[in-house]
């Protein structure tokens, strides 16, 4: 599933700990999803939703 988290967190000026943080993930799961290596459960998709005040369908698109 491709996504938009990298550049997301990037414009933020956070960094995958920060992110992971907020989400009450590991770091490791941030680097996972942003290389699309892990696609988060539906809780962990709307609470990355949440984090950045944006709806899932803009942060997340299946692959084409």
């Amino acid at each position: 599933m491709k996504n938009e988290v990298k550049t997301l967190r990037l414009a933020r000026g956070w960094s995958q700990s920060d992110l992971g943080t907020a989400l009450g993930v590991s770091r490791q799961t941030v680097n996972a999803i942003e290389n699309e290596r892990y696609d988060p459960s539906l809780p962990l998709a709307f609470a990355i939703a949440r984090v950045f005040g944006l709806r899932i369908e803009e942060i997340f698109s299946e692959d084409a």
